[in-house]
């Protein structure tokens, strides 16, 4: 657990009485949340002037003073800053590496290549969740759209059918899994492992992925078939793939960060004593700072070298990752903000004495809040950033792995049913040539598919852990 999480977690053990009446706060919550739905649906504002306006409206409402909800609201800005920016930003790094080198063309080219026409959806799948490891998910899609143009084309499988698949993978690895801003989030705000969420993470989306992905797929693909878009006609095969690095340098690069963190995650179940060396080597090589900063600076020679680009290129392609994380950052941070205002004016507190009168599951809890938000709002990091911060009080007393549980369920929830308010309905619908009919009979429906699959087996998980 980072410094961090430590500290948001810590505060969660005593989170203050409430500064006003129970429906006083609640009208303050409810107000917050409803300033940031209007300022992004309606008023169109960036969601991190949105997220500063809300947490200013909680605390006013709520009947603190001015200075102290700017205390609160900046202390949690830089907490989160802190504790996830910079994984966000090697993320990025990582990415713009594996993008600029070759090397998430040469893993999209060797696994399609090898799977029969029956299989390329399944094929799909796995480049979708591989890609969507390390890459955001709208990076992931604009890389992956002349292959799934081109697979369609060659196989005479509806785009459909091919699509969905990635899509699937990209958007349950955006959902489930860290380095992703949502996860991290969550992770950070609820004190959770990040090891155990990410092995946990794996667990949920495989299954999840394999129902919304292949299975609906190759429904969806009957009901619409749209023609496939010449946007990309050249085979993205056909350049020069001779300075490419190898599939199993990229695979090393890629889930060099993941083994290292996972193998922090297994060193605290099965390696009791803190003071043995083994232990204390991957405590340090697992924390996820270290570990993404590991894997940059392995892909510099793995993936920049290896693919021949010189050290002004790959600081060039490493410098050029950071402009374009700048709004999810200040989103992210704001968010952090807007938690600890929430915490503050003690509405968590009163949201869990609520919920355990009510006797609430805790992990149907946060994947109703998400999924609310998530509608509401159109975007999955509001709706993690959010539900994170109600879900406070409802967590003191959880397992490490119960906690990560609860990040999964949030997960989720803030992929359920996109629709004309986010970003990704759009970029799907002209990317694929369809309808916003044919969009939500395919890409929404899939979304919700993913949701509730995700939510279905988070649940399972949690009747033995």
């Amino acid at each position: 657990m980072n410094a961090a999480s430590g500290a948001v977690l810590a505060a969660t053990a005593e989170l203050p009485e409430p500064v006003a009446s129970g429906w006083q706060l609640i009208v303050a919550a409810l107000a917050g949340i409803a300033v940031i739905v209007v300022l992004i649906t309606i008023a169109k504002v960036h969601p991190f002037l949105a997220l500063v306006g809300g947490g200013l409206t909680v605390g006013v409402v709520a009947g603190e003073a001015i200075p102290d909800v700017l205390e609160s609201f900046t202390g949690g800005f830089g907490t989160t800053a802190a504790g996830v920016g910079i994984l966000i930003a090697l993320g990025a790094m990582f990415a713009k590496l594996l993008a600029d080198s070759g090397g998430a063309d040469e893993i999209v080219d060797t696994i399609v290549g090898h799977a029969s026409p029956r299989m390329l959806p399944w094929a799909m799948a796995l480049v979708g969740a591989i890609i969507g490891l390390p890459m955001f998910f709208e990076i992931g899609l604009v890389l992956l759209m002349p292959v799934i143009y081109l697979v369609a084309r060659r196989s005479g499988l509806s785009l459909i059918t091919v699509g969905i698949p990635a899509l699937a993978g990209l958007s349950a690895m955006h959902g489930f899994v860290p380095p992703h801003p949502g996860p991290l989030v969550a992770i950070d705000a609820l004190g959770a492992d990040l090891g155990t969420t990410l092995a946990l993470g794996v667990a949920v989306a495989v299954p999840t992925i394999v129902v919304a992905g292949p299975l609906f797929g190759k429904l969806a693909g009957r009901w619409v078939v749209p023609p496939i878009p010449h946007t990309f006609d050249a085979d993205p095969a056909d350049g020069d793939t001779s300075k490419r690095p190898s599939f199993g340098i990229t695979m090393f690069s890629v889930l060099l960060p993941v083994v290292l963190m996972l193998g922090k995650a297994l060193a605290e179940i099965f390696i009791d004593n803190d003071d043995q060396i083994v232990r204390q080597v991957l405590d340090v090589l697992g924390t996820p700072i270290i570990a993404l900063l590991i894997a940059v600076v392995v892909a510099m020679f793995t993936l920049g070298r290896g693919s021949g680009m010189d050290r002004d290129t790959i600081s060039k392609s490493t410098g050029a990752a950071l402009p374009a994380i700048a709004g999810i950052l200040l989103i992210v941070a704001a968010g952090g903000g807007f938690k600890q205002v929430l915490v503050d004016t003690g509405i968590g507190t009163l949201l869990a004495d609520w919920a355990k009168d009510a006797n609430i599951s805790v992990i149907l809890m946060g994947w109703v809040l998400a999924a609310l938000i998530r509608l509401a709002t159109g975007s999955a990091t509001i709706a993690t950033i959010t539900a994170s911060s109600l879900m406070l009080g409802l967590i003191d007393g959880l397992s490490s792995g119960e906690l990560s549980l609860v990040v999964l369920a949030i997960g989720a929830g803030s992929v359920f049913f996109s629709h004309v308010n986010d970003a990704g309905f759009w970029l799907v619908k002209e990317y694929f040539g369809m309808t916003v009919g044919q969009t939500i009979k395919t890409w929404s429906v899939m979304e919700t598919i993913l949701s509730v699959v995700g939510l279905i087996v988070v649940l399972l998980l949690g009747l033995v852990i």
